[in-house]
């Protein structure tokens, strides 16, 4: 289970942008966080995932408290959660190609070894051939290479996957595409997901409760 437990969080400690906010997400569940702009959303969804560290609460990673964040988070937690932004370009390394950009988990983590058939085996379920993966993300799409973002975030089978405005970028195709990569992965795994975004249509569809907050 993955608990927030009375989350204070944002980046001016006088004007938090999250405030005492709990959120409990079920093994295997997939929870939806429904909201405007602004409202906060994508600060939490960072919290929970060990990225950005709260002014006060508390992430509980099945009954064991986060014992740190980002690169000081015990690797056991750290590894736990594979992240999938809105906006690929500004979680890419410009620098490398798609293949290596997949398999950044695996070599941040010592599992080089597996890297390789890794990226292999997850490129045709994202929708990415041999040679796309030998480019780099500027000789790519927007949603070419949020395939490959998403090819990242599940490389190193994570047991939470936190998906922050996803789809917010792509055309309907690739987000059918995309969701159901996920959705297969749960499948396959009983990961457990929070889906964060303001289309009530889509989450309504694709997770098995919506929180809403921050609406009118």
């Amino acid at each position: 289970m993955l608990e927030l437990r009375g989350i204070t969080a944002g980046y001016d400690r006088r004007e938090p942008v999250v405030r005492d906010v709990s959120l409990t997400i079920g093994d295997g569940e997939a929870v939806g966080l429904l909201g405007p702009s602004g409202c906060g959303k994508s600060t939490l969804a960072r919290v929970a995932a060990l990225l950005h560290r709260p002014d006060a609460g508390t992430v509980v990673i099945d009954g064991e408290p986060a014992r740190g964040w980002r690169h000081r988070a015990p690797r056991e937690q750290r590894t736990a959660f594979g992240v999938v932004f809105q906006q690929p370009r500004q979680s890419a390394d410009p620098r490398l190609r798609l293949r290596d950009l997949i398999a950044e988990p695996l070599r941040a983590t010592g599992r080089r070894a597996e890297a390789a058939a890794r990226v292999d085996g997850l490129a045709p379920v994202v929708g990415l051939s041999a040679e796309l993966l030998a480019r780099r993300p500027h000789e790519v799409s927007d949603g070419q290479l949020q395939r490959a973002c998403v090819a990242r975030a599940l490389v190193a089978r994570p047991r939470w996957l936190i998906c922050d405005e996803m789809t917010a970028m792509l055309d309907a195709s690739t987000t059918a595409a995309l969701v159901g990569v996920v959705e297969e992965y749960r499948r396959e795994s009983g990961a457990g997901l929070l889906a964060v975004g303001h289309d009530a249509v889509l989450l309504e569809r694709w997770c098995d409760r919506t929180v809403r907050w921050g609406s009118p």
